[in-house]
């Protein structure tokens, strides 16, 4: 196992065919390692992967069956001086902050810090034309980015149902870490100053297959067995599920529209 720094980034996702070549090639330059696992998409999100895959060498695709096979992927890196990038298909980052970013991790700058929580714009509308985004801004909505410092970790909760969705408790720390070493840097930095920070595309679609941008439910409210049984229903009835959570963690504050050309280079 190398012991030389290094940034993996671990990405999950289920037809996300309208943002995710933009969300890794954003990301492409910042992380060592990209792996990618794909959950049965049935858009065209694979054949992007693959074409990627192709064009980076440091992206790996990986088809999977189940969301807890993203997990089993993170379980080499406990103990080892690695930061583990967690990205969602609908994340996109400033490119340009991730460089300044990589370097600040790499010097030590948050060594003492188990989690980083970076700034998010968590946007109802993004306009490629006018070069803008239209959102909620975090703070003061939460912060969902997930950069994690394995170096303080031991061993990675096997029974997680997803990549970096442990179970409390259940990850152990080397001492004298632990999981409430959190980093609300997104708090100290304002929108316009932050390195990380990321357009959050929550409310908008993010598959071709898709017809509304109401909020997909996230991975984690999708297992849920009341969560699945409400699907159901809307699905018989012609509904569309959309995320409650994303609609109270993420939509706080005034609504305000920002320059998102440094998202698109």
């Amino acid at each position: 196992m190398s012991t030389a720094p290094r940034i993996i980034g671990i990405v999950l996702v289920r037809n996300e065919d309208l943002h995710i070549e933009r969300t890794l090639r954003n990301a492409a330059g910042f992380c060592d390692l990209i792996h990618v696992c794909d959950h049965d998409s049935t858009d065209g999100t694979h054949a992007i992967l693959r074409r990627l895959a192709e064009e980076f060498s440091n992206i790996r695709v990986h088809p999977i069956a189940d969301p807890r096979e993203s997990n089993d992927l993170l379980h080499e890196y406990a103990s080892t001086p690695t930061w583990v990038f967690g990205i969602d298909g609908d994340e996109i980052y400033d490119p340009a902050g991730l460089a300044i970013l990589r370097e600040e991790l790499f010097a030590g700058r948050f060594d003492e810090w188990w989690v980083v929580f970076g700034n998010v714009l968590n946007c109802v509308e993004i306009d490629l034309a006018a070069r803008t985004a239209t959102g909620y801004l975090a703070p003061p909505c939460r912060s969902m980015t997930k950069l994690y410092n394995f170096r303080m970790l031991k061993e990675l909760d096997r029974t997680a149902p997803q990549r970096l969705h442990s179970h409390k408790g259940r990850d152990l720390f080397h001492p004298p870490y632990h999981a409430l070493l959190r980093h609300d840097l997104y708090k100290k930095t304002t929108w316009e100053e932050a390195r990380f920070r990321c357009l959050h595309a929550c409310f908008l679609p993010r598959s071709s297959s898709e017809t509304t941008g109401a909020g997909r439910e996230n991975v984690s409210e999708s297992l849920q067995p009341m969560r699945r049984l409400k699907r159901v229903a809307n699905a018989v009835l012609g509904r569309k599920s959309a995320s409650d959570y994303k609609r109270d963690k993420y939509m706080r504050g005034p609504r305000v529209t920002v320059d998102a050309s440094p998202f698109f280079p």
